[in-house]
């Protein structure tokens, strides 16, 4: 029991009648206000993530910066709710760029990413006096010089890619010779010394990112060793990547073994005056969620097919990446016979977790995913014409949602006649 409740969010209890209590919330009693499938966040445990991260780094490094990765969840509440704890917002699109800055994110906190970013998106940047734009191959130069102002400058970070391929799905691998993402060592080196020319963009440092999902140090120390040999720089971005519980056999690292890892090795090669930048996002929000659903029916066999009413198009991570995630009965918790907990969607690929014990489940039980606060928001779509699930902010017994659950009518409001 004690196993399954360590991959809720941390608080996370089971009441005397045997549910579910989460941010203070009995699970019954947020399923009867806000329906399912819905996404519950225990706003609590969101934010004592971003403390151990800022309050980690900065006792490490004082000059220094936690920018959250909010590709793993662009809601405005959540954009809202890390930036009152000090973040800065890594922004990958337009759309991410005005979800930060409508949540009130400091633009001088912004990072700006993005491997293809048009023009209207670099305007937006610029134009908002994002603090920084991570220039990913030669394009975004060109661009970025027809664009900065007449006597402006923007600072920018060039992206490294270092030839590193950690032990993660391929699809979430960014730091390999084939990666789609930044510059080799010689393309950054012709980067950095064209960037140093330019009276428009000031080059204030480099930047890396080797993938997401990792659950060693050794790969981030490695990339850390690789920005090193290109030079001195004012500003040192580390990236993100540290991998998320899901299972019962995740071990990932700790935040504080993570930092250790990055700054005992930044302190041995990168000046000691640099500014370090850091961009966590799976590891950020991922144990926050937690996704409710309600078993529709039990389908006896080999195996048993416990079917919910939700499945991709609130959680694509395991048909896109073969994620695992582990689930219960959330009235009942622990135990079981191991069932097929599968989705609602017209796909045979549409299961949320194969194999995984749930104890008598029936139609009408509430089952409880943890671990789904990355990417499923992020991801969520109208496969089978779904509406899209509510976000439910849980904290100290009370609930409030931040999203609400799109309607029919959201599903016809782009159509024209």
């Amino acid at each position: 029991m004690n196993d399954l409740l360590s991959l809720f969010p941390p608080g996370t209890r089971i009441a005397p009648g045997g549910q579910l209590v989460i941010g203070g919330c009995p699970v019954d009693e947020l399923a009867e206000q806000y329906g399912t499938p819905a996404l519950l966040v225990d706003e609590n445990a969101l934010r004592q993530r971003a403390r151990r991260y800022t309050d980690g780094l900065a006792a490490r490094w004082p000059n220094s910066r936690v920018t959250f990765a909010s590709k793993a969840f662009p809601c405005t509440a959540v954009y809202r709710l890390l930036t009152e704890e000090g973040l800065g917002m890594d922004v990958a699109s337009g759309g991410e760029l005005t979800l930060a800055l409508a949540a009130g994110a400091d633009p001088a906190g912004l990072v700006v990413h993005g491997n293809a970013k048009t023009d209207e998106e670099l305007r937006l940047a610029v134009d908002a006096g994002a603090g920084l734009i991570v220039i990913d191959n030669f394009d975004d130069i060109d661009r970025l010089e027809r664009i900065v102002p007449a006597g402006g400058t923007q600072g920018v970070l060039v992206r490294v890619t270092p030839g590193i391929r950690p032990d993660t799905h391929e699809a979430v691998s960014t730091g390999g010779a084939g990666s789609k993402f930044g510059l080799l060592v010689p393309q950054a080196r012709q980067a950095i010394a064209r960037l140093r020319g330019s009276d428009r963009l000031r080059l204030d440092g480099v930047h890396v990112h080797i993938g997401s999902q990792i659950l060693d140090t050794k790969p981030f120390t490695q990339a850390v060793e690789a920005i090193a040999e290109l030079g001195e720089f004012a500003v040192y971005d580390l990236g993100g990547g540290l991998g998320a519980r899901y299972t019962y056999a995740d071990r990932p690292p700790s935040v504080e073994d993570y930092l250790d890892a990055l700054v005992d090795t930044a302190r041995e090669l990168l000046p000691a005056k640099a500014r370090i930048l850091i961009e966590p996002g799976r590891s950020m929000v991922a144990e926050a969620g937690v996704s409710l659903y309600r078993a529709v029916t039990v389908k006896p066999g080999e195996p048993t097919f416990v079917a919910v009413d939700g499945g991709m198009g609130d959680n694509l991570e395991v048909s896109l990446y073969g994620q695992r995630f582990e689930a219960t009965v959330a009235t009942r918790v622990g135990g079981g016979q191991p069932c097929a907990l599968v989705g609602r969607h017209c796909e045979s690929g549409d299961i949320l977790s194969a194999g995984v014990p749930l104890q008598d489940p029936r139609p009408g039980d509430l089952i409880a995913v943890p671990a789904t606060g990355a990417y499923t928001y992020s991801l969520s779509n109208n496969y089978n014409g779904a509406r899209r699930p509510p976000v439910v902010f849980c904290r100290d017994g009370r609930s409030r949602a931040v999203v609400r659950r799109e309607t029919y009518d959201d599903l016809m409001r782009r159509d024209l006649p």
